[in-house]
């Protein structure tokens, strides 16, 4: 019996979406719920996974080709994985008949479904490096997963990129170029970025803050800390609850605009900036203020693995009062990060540097850190916002500020 493979229902908020990835191409079989193509929108990337055991019986809407949310993008046969086998025999022949054209019968080259090539193709891995797991010793896209999470960092990532063109003649004086069309995701990443800076009055303000009391703290309670909650003690957590406790104190910064309307909320829902290889995600920590450091540690840590794994949900990155980035921890210095629609305000995290500072009219190394705020005139006034991150500043400093409100 033949059924439709549909598009999954998008959100209010999504129009359309993008076929990423097919993962079971016509002739294969395949079990129920087991995943057979994602559909990438401008938001998350969407599952479709198998209704019962059987088979992929025809693709309508090809990897690239824009679907509508319910639209018909193949048809499934249930209960035919047995009648699979003539049309993967076939499959398996047409490349031999197609050798040069397709590159998969010379001799040393691997043998890569569809999926895993695109794969490959965009990590810049060398698919004769890939171990192949699948039938034949057939390259499947998990093979190529498994390869990028486990490459070693050094000489085996710092060749990829050559591998990436091998059919380049750099000797020849010939300058290689790549054409990749841009995602969705990252597409309306670029547009929001942009929408941003054209429509806000946006301004950055910049203080710094020493860092030594909260990395004498962590190190002092790190190992009862993991050993009650099971989970590290980073900086984010006490940045998150900071900057909680300055935006009751500044409404304002914690408001967002709507029109002509200006909407104060009454909790504190901070998204927190996670960079992943489809571009920047923004998941939200809601009713932050009632998150204790380790809630928010796990939290931070869950929303980082999904982000890695592609499975985060439109529901994960809804709303959001106020913005966290952290550009330290690829060794940015000092930034102005750009607000985060319709949020009025985002604060800047950077890198820790060990610096000669005054203190108590001696010469003194401290860790430091520069923070930048980030924040829309027509909603926050510079006293607003430069108090804003004092206060910031003094808890940081003081961390017990924050446990006692002062």
């Amino acid at each position: 019996m033949s059924t439709e493979i549909k598009a999954p229902v998008f959100p209010e908020s999504v129009a359309e979406g993008t076929v990423a990835t097919w993962h079971k191409q016509p002739g294969e079989a395949c079990s129920r719920d087991e995943l057979i193509v994602d559909i990438e929108t401008d938001k998350v990337v969407l599952e479709v996974v198998a209704p019962a055991d059987g088979v992929i019986e025809e693709v309508m809407k090809g990897e690239g080709d824009t679907v509508e949310s319910g639209e018909v993008i193949g048809k499934f046969k249930e209960g035919a994985a047995g009648e699979s086998k003539p049309a993967e025999s076939k499959k398996e022949e047409a490349p031999k008949e197609e050798a040069p054209k397709e590159k998969v019968a010379a001799s040393g080259d691997a043998i890569l479904s569809p999926a895993a090539r695109k794969l490959a193709d965009e990590n810049n891995v060398d698919p004769n490096s890939v171990k192949g797991t699948g039938k034949d010793g057939r390259v499947t896209k998990e093979d190529v997963q498994s390869h990028i999470d486990n490459k070693p960092a050094g000489g085996a990532a710092a060749a990829a990129p050559a591998a990436a063109m091998p059919e380049v003649n750099v000797a020849s004086g010939e300058r290689p170029e790549k054409r990749v069309p841009m995602t969705r995701l990252r597409a309306s990443i670029a547009k929001r970025l942009v929408n941003a800076q054209q429509s806000a009055a946006m301004l950055t303000t910049f203080n710094e803050v020493n860092m030594g009391p909260i990395m004498e703290m962590r190190k002092q309670y790190q190992d009862s800390f993991v050993k009650r909650h099971g989970i590290k003690l980073g900086f984010m957590s006490f940045f998150t609850k900071a900057a909680t406790e300055a935006l009751k104190r500044f409404p304002a910064v914690n408001a967002s605009i709507d029109g002509n309307d200006m909407v104060y909320h009454g909790y504190q829902d901070i998204g927190v900036a996670v960079s992943t290889d489809r571009g920047l995600v923004v998941p939200v920590l809601r009713d932050s203020d009632a998150m204790g450091l380790a809630d928010i540690e796990k939290k931070i840590v869950e929303y980082g693995t999904k982000a890695k794994d592609g499975k985060l949900g439109i529901e994960d990155m809804t709303g959001g009062t106020f913005t966290i980035t952290n550009g330290g921890i690829f060794g940015s210095l000092i930034s102005t990060p750009i607000l985060n629609p319709p949020q009025t305000a985002i604060l800047g995290m950077h890198k820790i540097q060990e610096r000669p500072m005054a203190v108590n009219g001696k010469v003194e190394i401290q860790p430091m850190m520069y923070l930048a705020l980030s924040y829309d005139h027509r909603m926050i006034d510079g006293k607003e916002a430069v108090q804003f991150l004092v206060a910031i500043k003094e808890m940081l400093e003081d961390p017990a500020r924050i446990l006692l409100d002062v």
